[in-house]
């Protein structure tokens, strides 16, 4: 490092942000991420074994991924270069990977290549890293907060090894909140403690970063007061990638079908507070209506296409009261997937069988001639009979007896099931195979 280089780091520790001035010097310094890098941990593991392969680290912003990406490169004796995705180009790879020869073959040095936001680089970017990778000249370590199964190329990831970190527990943002406050000479107030550790959702830089303008309000006194915090931070941020989505939409939808209304009007309050689309919510609603509702309250359908019909003729904010309207009582309704479940039958059916001719009595009979070649000749008017329905074929001749639909005993369901228990007219009902 050069005198340059060493003053310049001296004046960041002294003046750069409490989050950098705090940056663990060794792997042991590292907060939370036990499962990783505690005595039973795989990269742990990995360090000491002085077998470092490539790896991508993906966790949530503020979780310590660049941190250890750094100390995994000092724990190996790597020589550490660094990327950032966000501006660098597949030249700048190459001459990254060309160091790196070098380095192997006149000194024997292993390079470690830091790639921040790995899921910001294309496939052409991710393409020029495989041969280093693959060789051995290069150690990649990515860091991303997206899910690398959505953004990295399967090439890369199928070399390297994939290593989630977990948001910050309680108990590490308190050791990260100590170390804070001893480093900028201040106390705090236990309610104000909880505000902020509440207040990071698992990130250990946002509570830093919180702490220190929270000092700062604080001012002289150097004493961190309850309303410090909340002028240092008036709200709450929520992350919300590609991810995020995909996992908080499965919760929605999982916490409806179990029938748990708090649990729905929390994952939709989640997703209107991140900035989700409300119409797709809407949209997810009416499929779940029919697909885990069903004939056990047909009403729910019509609730839920009122809702996406207020999503539209409302707007945000207004519509959220309609959505969680349907969130309640898609919830609180009785569930069945026989509908779901009967299309399925059906649909499986219609591709793997013959189609089979439509039965006579049921053909178009509308037009002059038709009888006259046996279209709708022996069909029965249902209405015609008291009982309002009467004993006939409708499937096709070779599927007769054929059931798709099973009501299940399920809230309205059950008087379904009663009205359909009739006996068939070519005997017994049986099940598709």
């Amino acid at each position: 490092m050069s005198l340059f280089d060493a003053a310049l780091q001296a004046r960041l520790q002294a003046r750069g942000p409490l989050a950098s001035r705090l940056r663990p010097a060794t792997l042991d310094d590292v907060v939370g991420q036990e499962h990783l890098l505690g005595p039973r941990g795989a990269l742990r593991a990995l360090v000491v074994s002085g077998r470092l392969t490539s790896v991508i680290l993906w966790g949530p912003a503020g979780t310590g991924k660049t941190t250890i990406s750094r100390l995994l490169a000092d724990a190996v004796g790597a020589v550490f270069e660094s990327l950032s995705a966000v501006s660098a180009g597949v030249k700048d790879v190459r001459d990254v990977a060309e160091r790196a020869r070098l380095r192997l073959a006149e000194r024997g040095e292993t390079t470690v290549l830091l790639l921040d936001e790995v899921h910001r680089f294309n496939k052409a970017q991710q393409d020029a890293l495989l041969p280093s990778v693959e060789d051995g000249v290069l150690t990649l370590v990515g860091a991303t907060t997206e899910n690398p199964f959505f953004e990295v190329n399967g090439p890369l990831l199928s070399r390297s090894t994939l290593f989630r970190l977990e948001p910050l527990d309680d108990r590490a943002l308190r050791v990260l909140l100590e170390r804070g406050l001893a480093a900028e000479d201040a106390t705090v107030d236990e309610d104000a403690a909880a505000a902020l550790v509440d207040s990071v959702d698992g990130d250990g830089r946002a509570l830093l970063t919180t702490l220190e303008v929270a000092v700062a309000v604080a001012g002289e006194r150097h004493h961190v007061r309850l309303d410090d915090v909340e002028r240092a931070r008036t709200t709450r941020a929520l992350t919300w990638g590609r991810d995020d989505h995909y996992d908080v939409v499965s919760a929605f939808i999982k916490s409806i079908r179990g029938s748990d209304p708090d649990a729905g009007l929390h994952w939709l309050a989640r997703m209107l507070v991140a900035g989700e689309d409300p119409r797709f919510v809407a949209r997810r609603l009416v499929i779940l209506a029919s697909e885990d509702i069903g004939m056990a309250d047909p009403t729910s359908l019509l609730v839920a296409t009122a809702a996406a019909q207020a999503v539209e003729f409302v707007g945000l904010p207004e519509a959220q009261l309609n959505l969680a309207h349907a969130v309640v009582h898609l919830a609180a309704a009785p569930k069945s997937n026989r509908v779901a479940t009967a299309i399925g039958r059906a649909l499986d059916d219609v591709r793997s069988r013959p189609a089979g001719p439509v039965p006579p009595h049921l053909r178009d009979a509308h037009y002059s001639g038709a009888e006259r070649i046996g279209h709708g000749v022996g069909y029965r008017y249902p209405h015609d009979d008291p009982r309002g329905w009467v004993e006939q074929q409708y499937l096709p001749e070779h599927l007769a007896g054929v059931r798709y639909y099973e009501p299940s005993s399920h809230g309205r369901e059950a008087d379904v099931e009663r009205r359909l228990r009739r006996p068939h007219p070519e005997g017994p009902a049986t099940t598709p195979t």
